[in-house]
């Protein structure tokens, strides 16, 4: 199974979280890529996941499967030749456009690019699987998205990018991310990547919630991703809680699905930090 995440330092807490989730549920070998960048802004400085982190990383994934790996790409250079001048001081990093830049890279034709904040609950096999002729990407509804920023007048059609099955092939042949970085550099949007490929994705396919369950957790989920939310009773207010963040994932989301992941993440995180 190829994976694809991407990134910066910040991102270290929820890869492996992730990783761990994935190897728990997934039985076949797992070939993940990750692009990060260094990348110094006036207002703030990110650094690259570092190699010593992949190595370790990388140790993880085969201590269940020796023909599983963990690479790392560079990609510093090709995202500063191409920035994204319009969207660089969104409410969302930079790095969130990064997986823009994958069609410059050498990878596999299929691949599963997740979030750093997506936690695998089932197995994905047969999401992964799916015939995906003259597919660009298969995704599911952003759950709040999907009502404001839909583009056909029939039905609803806005995906969100945390979970995104992607034909890279077909990609190429249709120039999909080359004409979504265009687009970050030359117009500002709110969510930028996620609503390039919102516009200019020619084929899509929309896929039933439980494959990025953005929401609730429920015992079909596949993925659950850990947005944001927002709570209306008995306030309002605006709630992000992350999977590293392991008190508020049990007190204020009531979650234990994942202690056993959790668990092992909080054994393991002292030797990545060390990488750092």
């Amino acid at each position: 199974m190829n994976l694809l995440y991407c990134g910066d330092q910040n991102i270290q807490d929820g890869l492996l979280i992730s990783i761990l989730s994935l190897l728990k549920h997934v039985s076949e070998e797992l070939h993940i890529y990750i692009m990060t960048m260094d990348l110094h802004t006036v207002k703030k400085d990110y650094h690259a996941i570092s190699e010593q982190a992949i190595v370790f990383l990388n140790q993880v994934v085969q201590r269940q499967n020796s023909a599983s790996f963990v690479k790392r790409f560079d990609c510093t250079s090709m995202f500063t030749n191409q920035l994204p001048r319009k969207n660089m001081e969104t409410r969302f990093t930079p790095y969130a456009m990064l997986r823009l830049f994958a069609d410059q890279l050498d990878l596999p034709e299929r691949l599963l690019y997740l979030d750093s904040d997506v936690v695998c609950h089932r197995d994905p096999t047969e999401f992964y699987y799916q015939d995906l002729k003259n597919v660009e990407l298969v995704g599911v509804l952003d759950y709040y998205g999907r009502w404001f920023f839909h583009h056909s007048l029939t039905h609803l059609d806005y995906i969100n990018s945390g979970v995104l099955l992607l034909n890279m092939k077909k990609i190429h042949q249709t120039g999909l991310f080359e004409r979504a970085r265009k687009r970050c550099e030359n117009h500002w949007m709110f969510m930028p990547d996620q609503s390039a490929l919102n516009k200019l994705a020619e084929k899509k396919r929309i896929v039933p919630r439980k494959y990025n369950e953005q929401h609730k957790l429920h015992a079909d989920t596949v993925f659950q991703h850990f947005t944001t939310s927002f709570k209306f009773f008995p306030l309002f207010k605006i709630q992000t809680i992350k999977p590293w963040e392991v008190n508020q994932v049990h007190q204020v989301l009531g979650i234990h699905a994942y202690d056993d992941i959790l668990n092992e993440y909080q054994q393991l995180v002292p030797e990545l930090t060390k990488s750092e």
